[in-house]
């Protein structure tokens, strides 16, 4: 078992109807390959999965495209684009020409939606508000190639302990101000109680997302914090975070999509992928699923 928090439900069997909506974020089971990931989907009955470029790269695109067709699964989302902050315009290029590449990765897979990480702040720099510019500005390039694959740019608002050296885009109401600036078919905000339960008046700027938000994403927020925070996500139900109350929001604000759960913690990677992905479907069923 990856959390020691006792089970208040069974595991949903495959076909339960409580399960129409849950995702498989790949990096839940990193241990598991793409192909594992896949069949690890199917056999517990979640009809989603949210793929990151990395593993379907490993597996080439084409067999990463049957095997999700064969398999009868959604893809939510393909993670990830972004990294966006660069300060030599070099670097801003290459990261142009690697997130074209990612548009045609999510509409080849079939997933509706790019999850972007702004990026942090270069080496030697302090100046936050000329990266999130960057950033917008990066954003707004891809726009005409992202319309043309059908793709929606969904821009990820990270917690402000990563502001440094991935998200200098911190808050759903500064995502939102990125994203406003262009149709919301093509670019949206991605919601994931781990970066934005702490935000103040959250709810209201959940609602004003509206149809915006192009993915919802859950796990818990854990203490103590790991050594390395980027590994401090927990199982739902772990932590602090009252997924009550965040559901129910994005759910008012018209979001109709796949909930992933995605976590990025060492002993939850360290788990077999199978035990997993039955303590995250009874969480899910029990925490998340009835405030849909």
């Amino acid at each position: 078992m990856p959390s020691g928090r006792p089970a208040r439900v069974e595991t949903p069997a495959p076909g339960d109807p409580r399960l129409a909506r849950l995702s498989l974020n790949q990096r839940t089971t990193a241990n598991w390959s793409l192909r594992e990931a896949i069949d690890g989907c199917v056999a517990a009955g979640l009809p989603s999965i949210g793929i990151w470029r990395e593993p379907l790269a490993e597996a080439g695109l084409e067999n990463g495209v049957a095997w999700v067709r064969d398999a009868g699964l959604r893809v939510s989302s393909l993670c990830r684009g972004g990294f966006f902050t660069a300060a030599d315009a070099g670097a801003r290029a290459r990261a142009h020409a690697d997130n074209l590449a990612a548009i045609d990765e999510a509409a080849a897979i079939g997933a509706p939606t790019l999850v972007l990480v702004p990026g942090g702040l270069p080496t030697g720099d302090r100046d936050l508000p000329a990266a999130r510019e960057r950033a917008a500005d990066a954003i707004a390039a891809l726009v005409p190639h992202a319309r043309e694959r059908g793709v929606t740019l969904g821009i990820e608002p990270m917690h402000p302990i990563y502001a440094a050296d991935r998200g200098v885009v911190s808050t759903l109401a500064q995502a939102l101000d990125i994203a406003e600036q262009h149709p919301a078919d093509v670019v949206g905000v991605v919601v994931d109680t781990f970066h934005l339960w702490w935000e103040p008046g959250i709810v209201d700027t959940i609602a004003r997302a509206g149809r915006r938000i192009v993915s919802y994403q859950v796990c818990d927020w854990i203490t103590p914090l790991p050594p390395d925070a980027l590994l401090a996500r927990g199982m739902m139900g772990d932590g602090h975070i009252d997924f009550a109350e965040f559901t129910a929001a994005v759910a008012a604000a018209g979001y109709t999509g796949d909930v992933e759960v995605e976590i990025f913690n060492a002993d939850v990677w360290a788990a077999a992928g199978t035990d997993t992905v039955s303590t995250l479907a009874r969480r899910y069923v029990e925490l998340v699923e009835p405030h849909l």
